[in-house]
Formats: C-alpha cells, structure tokens, sequence
C-alpha cells in the first residue's frame, strides 16, 4: 500500500512558478511510475506529466511542455512538478498518481491517488 501527500498549491499571478511535492508513504515508491493530473471546475481529470521509476523518461501533455518539469527523488520518495510561466488555465487541483502499468497518460494506468492540491493562477 502506497499513500501519496501533495504539496506546495496556493493562488500565483500569471507568469509566475510554483512547485509541488508529493510524498510518499512505503519502501516500493522507487519501482513506481509516479504521474501529475490535474482537473479544472466542470472539466475532466487530464494527464499533465509522468516520470518512469528511475527518472530516466519524462512525459509530458502538449498543453504543459516546455513550461512544467516533473522530477523524482527516490532516496526523498518525492516526486516533483515544477511549473513556470504559469497561465490561467493551469488553474485546478493536481493529483499525484502512483503506478506501474506500461502506459502512464490514462487514469486507470494508476494505483494510487493522492488527494490533491488547489494551483490557482490569476490574470
């Protein structure tokens, strides 16, 4: 069993950075992909980034690439998302998401949830 706590959301103006941490609990977090999604009022959960177990491939949505940097440390069991030049439309509640499945951009691809912290960007 695998429990994930996220960290660091708050209100940013646009422009600005944040970064998230999501700490896990148990000594298998280093055999996890570990990914960030994220959901928006009235919309649907939508992949945002992942990192393989050993950090060695990143993933990222279309929509976030170039401007947000996922990261892992496994000696920590933290996983983190760094977002810069950050947009109105970044603002909703992200949810790290632990797992071990081939594919990393799909809900069901996750075993375990966090319980999620609010990002809001202002104009």
């Amino acid at each position: 069993q695998v429990q994930l706590t996220e960290f660091g959301g708050g209100l940013v103006q646009a422009g600005g950075s944040l970064r998230l941490s999501c700490v896990a609990s148990g000594r298998t977090f280093s055999s996890y992909t570990m990914g960030w999604f994220r959901q928006a009022p009235g919309k649907e959960r939508e992949f945002v980034a992942a990192i393989s177990w050993s950090g060695g491939t990143t993933y990222y949505s279309d929509s976030v690439k170039g401007r947000f940097t996922i990261s892992r440390d496994n000696a920590k069991n933290t996983v983190y998302l760094q977002m810069n030049s950050l947009k109105p439309e970044d603002t909703a509640v992200y949810y790290c998401a632990g797992g071990t499945s081939y594919y990393v951009k799909r809900q069901r691809d996750y075993d375990y949830w966090g319980q999620g912290t609010q990002v809001t960007v202002s104009s």
